[in-house]
């Protein structure tokens, strides 16, 4: 039996009307869950839901509006029979800046869509479906919540935070819940535009596998931890950035590449 087969089951899919989620939600449905996209609003749910192969319906709910994320919860019960699947990709940054430079409405903001909304969605999924009957959640975190960098002070503290949190969830919902994240590095997304627009090639060639990310690339990573090939993974992050953590490997390819021409001239 194919181990990422989702056949039967049903997925839900926070902030799924472009970037990763969207990819996440296409990847699932081409395993065969039935997809849940929800978005701000009704329209945006619709059209992302309408480019997906499979059994998807797109859901109005922001992701920290607790009434609307219940009602989205109870619903996809009712129409599907199940939430198997769970991932919380929603996110946000609007505190850009030195730290000491936020003001608390931001940093409010950041912290309720960026570790709240996860920690509410997984409450209701774990108490109208999977904690009878077992699931996967999958966090979408951020390398960024493993290092330090300017600018983005309080947008990675609430992925180091999400991370941690993964970890807690998968001990407190175990054995019947796996709980995972996972870390892109720069994708090709709204939400990133600002690190590579108008710096792709500088910024693709520092990493070691040569490109940024694209949205597919982690849509692909949540469909496995969302499968039952890992089934004995829980608790985990599993980094997909390229080979950023690596450090900027531009140098070391500029010796390679002279090294290889050196070596063909003879």
């Amino acid at each position: 039996m194919n181990g990422r087969d989702l056949s039967g089951r049903t997925a839900v899919i926070t902030g799924a009307s472009r970037g990763i989620g969207l990819a996440a939600a296409q990847r699932l449905a081409e395993a065969g869950a039935n997809v849940v996209l929800t978005s701000r609003k009704q329209d945006a749910a619709d059209a992302a839901a309408a480019q997906v192969r499979g059994n998807a319906l797109g859901v109005a709910a922001h992701v920290t509006d607790e009434e609307a994320a219940r009602r989205c919860v109870d619903s996809t019960v009712e129409r599907f029979g199940s939430i198997d699947v769970l991932v919380n990709n929603a996110g946000t940054n609007p505190a850009h800046g030195p730290l000491i430079d936020q003001d608390h409405a931001r940093f409010a903001k950041t912290v309720d869509v960026n570790l709240w909304g996860p920690l509410l969605w997984t409450s209701l999924a774990v108490k109208a479906w999977m904690g009878e009957h077992g699931g996967a959640v999958v966090n979408v975190a951020s390398v960024g919540g493993m290092a330090v960098e300017a600018d983005l002070g309080v947008y990675n503290a609430t992925k180091a935070a999400l991370i941690h949190l993964t970890r807690q969830l998968a001990l407190e919902l175990s054995p019947g819940v796996r709980v995972n994240a996972v870390a892109p590095g720069v994708v090709r997304t709204r939400l990133a535009e600002g690190l590579w627009s108008g710096n792709e090639e500088r910024l693709g060639a520092a990493f070691a596998l040569g490109r940024i990310g694209e949205p597919d690339d982690i849509g692909a990573a949540v469909a496995f931890l969302a499968s039952d090939t890992a089934s004995w993974i829980t608790g985990e992050t599993l980094v997909a950035d390229g080979g950023a953590l690596l450090g900027d490997t531009t140098d070391r390819k500029t010796r390679t590449n002279r090294s290889g021409r050196r070596a063909a001239d003879g």
